[in-house]
């Protein structure tokens, strides 16, 4: 079975979202995703691993498996949670290069970006930077 790209998976999310009629459930169907996201070990719940930036706290790891990332996250906000899932289900299980040149076009096709909070934006935004500098690490790259 072949694996999905990045952009397969954005329109599987995009096309999910569609079914729903209004924000409330997007909401919910976010705050569900992220009930399913793997717990990270407590070893990683620490500073070094918090993403800053983020109005709720999120830790983030990633490792290098077969040349391909796998990230794993942990949040002690619902719908923060949500957002990392949706963000690992597209990023994980790709190549750093892929990863650094992904666009993520779902996050604003789904309206994502204005429904959401200012503080809440930027923490989007920040774990997507946070996402990518892992990528330029294991990319052999520096991180600004």
């Amino acid at each position: 079975m072949q694996e999905k790209t990045l952009r397969e998976t954005e329109d599987e999310i995009i096309d999910e979202f569609s079914l729903f009629d209004d924000w409330m459930s997007k909401y919910e169907y976010i705050i569900e995703l992220g009930k399913h996201l793997p717990i990270i070990d407590a070893e990683h719940k620490t500073e070094e691993f918090k993403i800053k930036g983020c109005q709720s706290q999120v830790w983030l790891t990633a490792e290098m498996k077969d040349g391909k990332l796998l990230y794993k996250a942990e949040s002690d906000a619902v719908i923060t949670k949500g957002i990392i899932a949706l963000l690992i289900r597209v990023l994980s299980g790709h190549k750093p290069e892929e990863i650094l040149n992904a666009d993520l076009g779902f996050i604003d096709k789904i309206g994502m970006h204005e429904h959401l909070s200012p503080n809440r934006s930027n923490g989007l935004t920040a774990m997507i930077n946070y996402m990518k500098n892992y990528a330029k690490i294991y990319a052999g790259q520096s991180v600004q």
